[in-house]
Order: structure tokens, then C-alpha cells, then sequence
């Protein structure tokens, strides 16, 4: 008895896209990648939305200006007086802002996928301690030891990058044991920021009232007086890892199932992880140096972006866009809204601390059924 082979479909071979719930599969020669139109939504979405907040946020100010206004001199269309007030006073600001929210919404994004941890993030992994402490360090402790002076001369953005490059290396180190448990990844990872938050207080309890209010301005996470100066670093670092981080999301894909799965269709766990490591802490470490820490972004926007695109893992693109827009958009709020302007860092704390605890209550609740 024979059995008649299934006829094959027109153009199966051929770049055919089938469609699928949700969304279509689509097919070019031996590579098909699964297109869902929610994730493509959401961050074209966002960016209407970042576009639109950074123009009210530019056209804020002592001399206020319309967003129409703000569209025509981005265009080149303006006079040279608000030409100037737009892209040399203002705009810095905004971008930088854009850059800092984008390199923590991707770095969060990674950082939870590669953990399978909803709680992982460069803040509770102790990454934005460990650049808390070059920078403070740099501040606190310029010209009165050698380390202090070769931290001084390299400038606050550098000794942050540092300290948080130093501090991604151990939490790696200490984590790694024939692959990386998330479990064990957040519980070094507290431990860690624990360390740098104690060596802040330390710094900060020696230093000079000068050095000491300095410093306090930094750690808060502040886009006042941002110029082009720090903005130019940060874009071409987010240019560099950006892309990088982009094309390993199909390694990502492969990370969630576990270690042993992963092993076994092929990937190179040690390799792969590490360059994931290296990709998240390099996004906070440029973040940070630009803007100090601006904690809670990179946990809480994950979360949002997978809920709203519908995924089974944060997804990069909507995590980085999402990020940007929940920067521009609470400087914006500290800077018209609220009675007393305060540095973006204090409302994304206030909107992440409650989310923070929010998880914690859920994954007792869920050990307890």
C-alpha cells in the first residue's frame, strides 16, 4: 500500500510567505524569520511619539517656541536666532536623553532575555553602581591620590565607562559556572550593587562639600547642561553595539531554552554569552558616562515593550525605542509639569521602584500556589 506524497505548496521554495497568527513566516532561500505585525507597530508607534515629545521638549523654555516652529528649524527653515536657541541650547539635551533611554532599554532587554529574569537589569545587576563609583571616584578623589589623578585626568564619562566595564567582568566571573544560572546572575548581581552603593557612601563621606554636592548632582541621573560634547560619544557608541545587538537577537532566541538546549542546536554557549554580556554592559556603561545613572529604565521598559508587542521575550527594537521615549518624556514632565524641576533619574525611580516591588510580590505569590 502507497501512500501519495503531499503535494508541495506554489513557491514554498521561493520566498513564499505563509501566513501565521498573528502575523506572516517569511521565507528567502533557506532563512525564514517569523514577521508579527505588533512588533513592528509598537516601535514605529513609539517613535511618532518620541518625535512629538522631543519637539515639545525643545520648544520649552524661557523662550518658548510652537512644535511647528521646532519641525521647521530641525528642517532648516528657521531664523538664526531660534536656530540656535533649537540645536545648540536644546537639542543636546533631547538627543542625549533619546541615546541614554535607547542604550537602556536595549541593554535591559538583553540583560532579561540572557538571564530568563524579569528582574535582571544593569540596575539590581550592579552595573550602574559599579559606574557610580569611577564617576564619584573621579570626583571625589582628583588630585589628592595617584589613582584619584589618573581617574581625574580621564575624565567622569570615562572612569564611569570603566567602572562599569570593571564591574560587568566580575559579575560575569563570579556568575560563570559551565554557563551562567539566571538565578545566581541576580543574586551576584545585588551583592554587587550592594558593594558599589557602600563605596558611593564612602566616597562620599570623605569628600569636600564641593566635591561631595558635585558628585550627589551625578549619581542622581541629570540631563541638565548636556551639550554635543556628550552627546557624540554616546551616538557613536550606539551605532557600533546597536546593530551588534541587533543581529545576535536569533542567538537570544535560542538562550531561552536553556543552556543544555542551546548546546544541543549548536550555539556556542560560552562564546555567545559573553558577547551578550559585553554588548548590555557596554550599551549602560556609555549610557551612564553620558547622563550618570538613570536607574529603573532598563527593567521596567522590557516588560512593557513584551507586553505590548505580544512576545515570548523582550524585544530589542521596542525596548530601545520605548526607553527613549520614557527619558525625553519624564525630563519633559520634571521640566513643565512639576512645581520644582528635578533630574529625569528621580521620576524613573518613582515609576520603577513600585514596579520593582510589583515583581517581587507576583514571584512570591507564584512560589507559594
Amino acid at each position: 500500500m502507497s501512500v501519495a506524497a503531499p503535494a508541495r505548496r506554489p513557491g514554498a521554495d521561493s520566498g513564499a510567505r505563509t501566513p501565521v497568527r498573528g502575523g506572516r513566516t517569511v521565507r528567502v532561500g533557506p532563512v525564514s524569520a517569523l514577521l508579527r505585525w505588533r512588533q513592528l507597530a509598537v516601535p514605529v508607534a513609539a517613535l511618532a511619539l518620541l518625535v512629538l515629545a522631543a519637539a515639545l521638549s525643545m520648544g520649552r523654555g524661557d523662550y518658548p517656541i510652537g512644535i511647528g516652529e521646532v519641525l521647521r528649524t530641525l528642517a532648516g527653515l528657521a531664523d538664526d536666532p531660534q536656530e540656535f536657541v533649537v540645536l545648540q541650547l536644546r537639542a543636546p539635551r533631547v538627543v542625549v536623553g533619546a541615546l541614554v533611554g535607547l542604550a537602556l532599554g536595549v541593554s535591559g532587554a538583553l540583560f532579561q532575555t540572557f538571564a530568563r529574569n524579569p528582574l535582571a537589569s544593569p540596575d539590581t545587576l550592579g552595573i550602574t553602581s559599579g559606574a557610580s563609583v569611577g564617576a564619584v571616584a573621579a570626583i571625589v578623589l582628583s588630585g589628592g591620590s595617584s589613582a584619584g589623578a589618573v581617574l581625574g585626568g580621564l575624565g567622569i564619562p570615562v572612569a564611569a565607562l570603566l567602572g562599569a566595564l570593571l564591574t560587568g567582568a566580575l559579575l560575569f566571573a563570579l556568575t560563570w559556572r559551565a554557563g551562567v544560572d539566571g538565578y545566581r546572575l541576580v543574586l551576584i548581581g545585588i551583592a554587587l550593587w550592594s558593594v558599589g552603593a557602600a563605596l558611593v557612601d564612602w566616597l562620599l563621606t570623605n569628600a569636600e562639600i564641593y566635591d561631595a554636592a558635585s558628585a550627589y548632582v551625578w549619581i542622581t541621573g541629570s540631563l541638565n547642561a548636556r551639550t554635543w560634547d556628550h552627546a557624540l560619544p554616546l551616538a557613536l557608541a550606539v551605532a557600533v553595539l546597536l546593530p551588534l545587538a541587533l543581529a545576535a537577537g536569533r542567538a537570544l532566541g535560542v538562550l531561552q531554552f536553556g543552556d543544555d538546549t542551546a548546546r544541543g542546536l549548536g550555539l556556542r554557549l560560552a562564546g555567545t554569552q559573553t558577547a551578550v554580556v559585553l554588548l548590555a554592559v557596554g550599551l549602560v556603561g556609555f549610557a551612564v558616562s553620558a547622563a550618570g545613572p538613570i536607574t529603573f529604565v532598563a527593567l521596567v521598559v522590557p516588560q512593557i515593550a513584551v507586553r505590548l508587542t505580544g512576545g515570548s521575550r523582550p524585544p530589542l527594537l521596542a525596548s530601545g525605542v520605548l526607553g527613549a521615549l520614557l527619558v525625553v518624556a519624564a525630563d519633559l514632565v520634571t521640566r513643565t509639569v512639576l512645581p520644582q524641576a528635578l533630574p529625569v533619574g528621580i521620576l524613573t525611580a518613582a515609576i520603577g521602584a513600585p514596579y520593582l516591588l510589583w515583581l517581587l510580590i507576583r514571584g512570591r505569590r507564584r512560589s507559594t500556589i
